[in-house]
């Protein structure tokens, strides 16, 4: 990989939609030289999937959390994480806590009702985001 790919890579994470014209112009090369980096990146296994980023609050979800949890009975929490329409992500971590969810919800009140739902699995310790000053995704 050299810093050609590097910057096609950087311009499809900030907007995977971009055409290889475009993409072209902005790399200095030809769109079917683009258009083949790319493809060889696919192949490489360097890019796995284009994805849509929505709008957590305009689909009526504008609280984030991430919750820590001591789970007892990790297979339940899992199997209880994957069937949650509020669960984002879900990491098992080393440390005091065995699992990191993020989750977004609509309202404070629907995650605090998610919490008591999860303290079923286990210690929890939640952290709501306040604000996010690094976006990657942007």
């Amino acid at each position: 990989m050299d810093q050609i790919d590097l910057q096609i890579l950087e311009l499809l994470k900030h907007n995977a939609r971009i055409s290889f014209s475009e993409l072209g112009r902005k790399v200095n090369m030809t769109q079917p030289a683009v258009s083949e980096r790319v493809k060889r990146l696919e192949e490489k296994g360097v890019i796995t999937e284009y994805r849509t980023v929505l709008s957590t609050e305009k689909m009526g979800k504008g609280v984030t959390a991430f919750i820590l949890i001591q789970a007892s009975h990790c297979g339940r929490l899992t199997t209880f994480a994957k069937q949650s329409q509020e669960v984002v992500e879900i990491y098992q971590v080393s440390g005091q806590y065995n699992f990191l969810m993020k989750i977004e919800t609509g309202s404070m009140k629907s995650l605090e009702t998610f919490i008591y739902q999860c303290s079923e699995y286990g210690h929890t310790t939640t952290m709501t985001v306040l604000s996010m000053p690094l976006d990657q995704q942007e």
